[in-house]
């Protein structure tokens, strides 16, 4: 991967600096140029819970680097989730620790973080041209990646 890709990693305000440098680092292992910012403190009622949102060329992102690699950038971001702490003013419970987002179609995808080494396989080889609305999430039941406003919407 050539060092012409870029990356916006946009981190919640609940993570520190040493730990954004650190997320930054795995991005920029993989040959990604990173821009990052903090989101606002104040959010609103529609917000998604996230510590991390990385927004890149997702196809391409996934396609390049295989499932070890997400699942190794993944690993990075769930260090962060545990360092993150769950009492006090803000409660992390609950919350989304990586959101991946494509840059084009600002298409989500959500991973969480007990996701099964299947769901990893699985979504390098997603169709993301599929999916219209968004965001994706791993159906444990299922077996596949969806999205359930996609399917509402028909």
């Amino acid at each position: 991967m050539g060092a012409a890709h870029h990356a916006e990693l946009l981190f919640d305000s609940d993570v520190t600096e040493d730990e954004e440098e650190h997320v930054a680092a795995v991005f920029t292992g993989f040959g990604y140029q990173i821009h990052s910012r903090r989101r606002r403190t104040h959010r609103g009622p529609d917000d998604l819970g996230w510590l991390v949102l990385a927004a890149l060329p997702l196809q391409a992102f996934l396609s390049a680097l295989g499932a070890e690699a997400v699942k190794d950038v993944y690993a990075g971001v769930k260090k962060l989730a545990r360092r993150v702490p769950k009492a006090g003013t803000k409660a992390t419970d609950g919350r989304i620790p990586l959101v991946l987002q494509d840059l084009q179609s600002n298409l989500r995808i959500v991973l969480e973080d007990d996701l099964p080494a299947e769901a990893y396989r699985k979504l390098i080889t997603l169709d993301l041209t599929a999916y219209k609305i968004g965001p994706l999430h791993y159906d444990r039941h299922r077996r596949a990646w969806r999205s359930e406003l996609d399917e509402a919407a028909g």
